[in-house]
């Protein structure tokens, strides 16, 4: 019996927001490309803080929604809990923000409490179109054959000082945008926790999956089988 793999979406579910119809249907589509099964679950951010540690190794991977964010400071204490797991945890969106503050905190840096990532440049409830330059061996590979514009509701720039102290040893910068701000960055402590500012899920389709999603479920993949190597 093949395994099936089970994805925690974090976020409050409104079947009104294309990004988070889109975000179910987008896993569907990586499921059927790379031939798994996969469940998802919807669960507020809320209810992951109450999580005892053994219940975070029920899942094989975490999706953190795109907002609207209507308690940011769970969504925050959310990342900061995930970000000392070892479980691949994709976010998309304005959770980029939000994973961009827990590294700030964590990490001390910003000491004299400057300003250090713009306000949402993307005016209104509308998506704005990015075009992503991948950087890295990896996204350079994964864009290949995929269209580099994407569709992003928000778009934060980061200041200068805070890039340099980001890369110096706390994540990857995988792509810019036309803007040449930071659009997708991943930890260097992680085999994958990876946030992009714009929704991949928004442009998968069933003939064409992104390929940022894919990636995401084949790392699930990959751990579990890790995990029942080491058990």
């Amino acid at each position: 019996m093949s395994h099936s793999y089970k994805i925690a979406i974090i976020g409050d579910y409104n079947f009104t927001y294309n990004s988070h119809h889109a975000t179910n249907l987008a896993l569907d589509h990586a499921a059927s490309f790379l031939e798994i099964d996969i469940s998802y679950y919807w669960i507020k951010s809320a209810d992951i803080l109450k999580f005892r540690p053994q219940q975070f190794v029920q899942y094989d991977g975490y999706f953190v929604a795109p907002g609207p964010i209507k308690n940011w400071f769970f969504l925050h204490g959310v990342i900061k809990e995930l970000y000392g797991k070892s479980i691949p945890t994709l976010m998309t969106g304005d959770c980029f923000k939000s994973f961009v503050d827990v590294l700030i905190n964590k990490y001390q840096l910003n000491p004299n409490n400057e300003k250090l990532i713009s306000d949402n440049l993307v005016e209104g409830e509308v998506f704005q179109k990015i075009e992503v330059v991948p950087l890295t061996k990896d996204f350079i590979h994964l864009y290949k054959n995929y269209s580099k514009t994407e569709l992003a509701s928000t778009r934060y720039s980061l200041y200068p000082q805070l890039i340099q102290l980001l890369e110096d040893d706390i994540v990857d910068i995988d792509a810019y945008n036309q803007f040449e701000d930071p659009e997708i960055i991943s930890s260097k402590h992680h085999d994958f926790f990876l946030a992009s500012g714009f929704c991949p899920q928004i442009s998968s389709t069933r003939e064409i999956p992104h390929p940022i999603i894919y990636t995401f479920l084949k790392m699930c993949q990959s751990a579990q089988r890790e995990e029942n190597r080491t058990a």
